[in-house]
């Protein structure tokens, strides 16, 4: 019903449910920011001609955006939320509400039949669905180690395999009974620079001018340090290449074909030197003020080769001088890390991340000076400027778009508050009796759940 959907945008702008979607983009709806911060009741742009009870929803916009004409643009949110289940719910409490832990309402093709808190979900038919009747009776999802993945897949224990690690590629790529679907992925891994922190109380990103980060020139040079097409080859061969700019070759029309920061020490070594990093008797560099630097490195537990590889960026940088020690001394669960990476704790410098994007390119929600997501909390009127003309009205004119796109990527690569590390070839291991499962947003049945169907009863 209408309301299902005005609930969404209610509980993703109501301050009491703390939810990080909450950005940019959404603001752009008329009386969004006012519900947002309590000055109003209800979200005066989101309107129901024919009443909760309808089927018509109008949202009214403060300015049309060139993102609109595609799915997962930002500002128009594409989930319902049943107000019916859960309107006695309050916002700050919906979060652990077993309602939506334990048992959530779906309008999906299967419902939620059973949930095994970090271990399995066991979805059923949804009789209800509006296609009809799915082809499977039931679907079973498990939360696989990534150790046990090849072996599982040589077992033939799964039809479909999401997440596969990309390192055991070699290991598993000709496994028999399964197929190797693969995309060019919409993300990518970077590294992220702490600049500032996020002040919730303004929505915005806050810079701090003092933060051990903020000379351009040691981030470039950090950069110009690592050897990213080595680390591709040696770790993740076939799946992996080096990233150049923030926005990936997935999006051909809107991606700047650049060099980015390819292996230079000399250059690296030159940039420190006439910033004032002074290399000293012990090899190692003072800031510019003369006082001892050491860079904590923050990473996420991965596998052996994702800590393999965080090593060899340690050892590049000690080539030019850089002492970096991981914060911690080790890897930190991902849960742990991002509370230190949303919150911008003062006991790391530098830290190593990924995105997953959506299928509208623009990066407003993820750098813009009021994104939460924004870790590096880096803003500038160029900056702001820039992603508004990636976002303005004149950007329904593709090759102005085109054009905004491209001189974005090329200020961040220069001002470098993150940098792309690696471009990913996403992976699933398909077993051969699955039929009508498809990956690709170009095609008719991509993830209809409802026509996915398997041929034999066995593997």
């Amino acid at each position: 019903m209408a309301k299902d959907v005005e609930y969404a945008y209610e509980i993703i702008a109501n301050k009491d449910s703390k939810s990080s979607r909450y950005t940019d983009s959404l603001q752009n709806i008329k009386g969004m920011a006012a519900y947002h911060t309590g000055a109003a009741k209800t979200i005066s742009g989101i309107t129901e001609p024919d009443g909760d009870n309808g089927k018509t929803v109008v949202l009214h916009f403060q300015q049309m955006k060139p993102g609109m004409k595609q799915s997962g643009n930002g500002y128009i949110w594409e989930n319902a939320e049943p107000y019916h289940y859960l309107k006695d719910v309050p916002f700050a409490d919906l979060a652990k509400s077993s309602k939506v832990r334990k048992h959530p309402v779906t309008f999906g093709p299967f419902k939620f039949s059973k949930v095994v808190s970090g271990q399995s979900v066991e979805f059923t038919r949804n009789k209800y669905y509006y296609k009809g009747t799915p082809k499977l009776s039931k679907i079973d999802i498990e939360v696989l180690a990534t150790s046990k993945a090849v072996t599982a897949i040589k077992s033939k224990k799964y039809d479909i395999v999401l997440g596969m690690p990309a390192a055991q590629y070699k290991n598993y790529k000709n496994a028999k009974g399964y197929t190797m679907l693969g995309q060019k992925a919409l993300e990518y891994t970077y590294l992220g620079f702490n600049l500032g922190k996020y002040d919730a109380k303004t929505s915005t990103n806050v810079m701090n001018k003092n933060a051990k980060m903020s000379n351009r020139s040691l981030r470039q040079a950090m950069l110009y340090a690592l050897n990213l097409n080595q680390v591709a080859k040696k770790f993740y061969p076939g799946v992996r290449t080096r990233a150049t700019t923030l926005i990936p070759p997935a999006f051909s029309k809107y991606h700047l074909n650049a060099t980015g920061y390819n292996l230079n020490l000399k250059k690296a070594k030159s940039l420190l030197n006439k910033a004032g990093y002074k290399l000293g008797k012990d090899g190692y560099r003072t800031d510019p003020n003369g006082k001892k630097l050491t860079i904590h490195f923050a990473v996420m537990q991965g596998d052996d080769t994702t800590d393999a590889m965080y090593q060899d960026f340690i050892q590049q940088w000690k080539k030019i001088g850089l002492r970096v020690k991981l914060t911690t001394g080790r890897a930190i669960e991902f849960n742990a890390f991002y509370n230190k990476i949303e919150n911008n704790t003062s006991d790391y410098d530098v830290f190593a991340a990924a995105w997953q994007l959506s299928s509208e390119p623009s990066p407003m929600d993820l750098y813009s000076k009021d994104a939460p997501y924004n870790f590096s909390r880096f803003t500038s009127k160029k900056n702001t400027a820039l992603l508004n003309k990636i976002d303005s009205e004149k950007s329904f004119n593709t090759a102005y778009r085109v054009k905004a796109f491209k001189q974005w990527q090329r200020y961040m690569l220069k001002e470098a508050p993150v940098a792309p590390l690696m471009y990913t070839i996403t992976v699933y291991p398909t077993s051969n009796r699955v039929k009508n499962f498809a990956i690709s947003p170009a095609d008719k049945e991509y993830l209809q759940w409802q026509d996915v169907e398997v041929t034999s009863n066995s593997r």
